[in-house]
């Protein structure tokens, strides 16, 4: 990763942040917070509450690089990383294929099965689809979810056989796109990533039923775990995995992987995040910490990539 020595070596940035995506509270929340480092670190940072006339906003304005923090569609998906090569304005993250591939959890998915990389096992669902036979092949529970949404926006455990259909309905409000997916019981984790470095793993343990939108953002018995309790052979093993799967679908910068862990201890790779969260209640900060880099020197390596 790039060294910046001073905060002048970054020039003005632009933080984008909101949207207009199912996660813009989420987004304003995680930008409000990156902003904030920035200006406590002497940068000349600038927050920006991007609507469709973000591109008017950062043009003419003398930027010299621009933080991403805008969560979901529009932010992470590959259209503003586009924008942004046209006006030649360096940003945060992955870049267009990667950013698209990442949002696209049914294709990232394609990429890391060809790959040979372990995740569960998966039907592309529609309103046609044999919902009975879906669950018969996937098992019970099974998760279904939008494949274009982050912060588990939309997602249903199904738990009882012929709920399927009704759990496609409520995903398909979200995206045209909706994924029937294999439960794997063995735990939830995580893999924090800066630049070419995986950083420790986190274990999440929610009290609901499964690592909801309230889980990861409102409720405070959700508990987070690192050390994660793997053993130091495990952790590595997930560690390397995320960072193959990471450069798989071609994301630089800093992201994070998502894993589930089997009852034989086997990690399975759930999804990618080019653009996570950066609220109190989120991963990258946690692994950061437990790493010994603080919020704000996070932040400082994050926009370090950029240049």
């Amino acid at each position: 990763m790039v060294k910046a020595h001073t905060a002048n070596d970054f020039g003005k940035v632009a933080v984008l942040m909101g949207g207009w995506s199912a996660e813009r509270e989420i987004s304003l929340r995680s930008g409000a917070a990156v902003l904030a480092a920035l200006q406590r670190c002497g940068i000349d940072a600038h927050g920006i509450d991007a609507d469709h006339d973000v591109l008017q906003r950062l043009i003419g304005q003398d930027f010299s690089r621009v933080f991403i923090v805008w969560h979901g569609r529009g932010g992470e998906s590959g259209e503003l990383q586009g924008a942004l090569d046209l006006l030649q304005l360096p940003y945060t993250g992955s870049g267009v294929l990667a950013s698209a591939l990442g949002m696209d959890k049914w294709r990232s998915k394609l990429v890391w099965q060809a790959a040979g990389l372990p995740t569960p096992e998966f039907s592309l669902l529609d309103g046609q689809s044999d919902f009975a036979a879906v669950e018969q092949r996937l098992g019970l529970p099974l998760f279904v979810k939008p494949a274009n949404e982050g912060s588990s926006i939309g997602i249903s455990k199904v738990t009882v056989a012929g709920d399927t259909s009704n759990a496609y309905a409520k995903a398909a409000k979200y995206d045209s796109l909706v994924l029937a997916e294999q439960f794997i019981g063995g735990g939830d984790y995580t893999v924090a990533i800066l630049g070419t470095r995986a950083l420790p793993v986190v274990r999440i343990v929610p009290a609901t039923d499964f690592y909801d939108y309230e889980a990861k953002y409102s409720r405070a018995d959700t508990r987070y775990l690192c050390p994660c309790g793997l053993s130091v052979e495990q952790e590595e093993s997930m560690q390397k995995v995320a960072l193959q799967a990471f450069a798989l679908l071609g994301c630089d910068g800093w992201g994070r992987v998502d894993f589930l862990l089997d009852e034989h201890g086997r990690p399975f790779v759930l999804e990618v995040n080019t653009v996570p969260g950066m609220t109190d209640h989120s991963l990258v900060p946690m692994a950061a910490r437990a790493a010994g880099i603080g919020f704000d020197e996070l932040v400082w390596q994050i926009l370090a990539g950029s240049l």
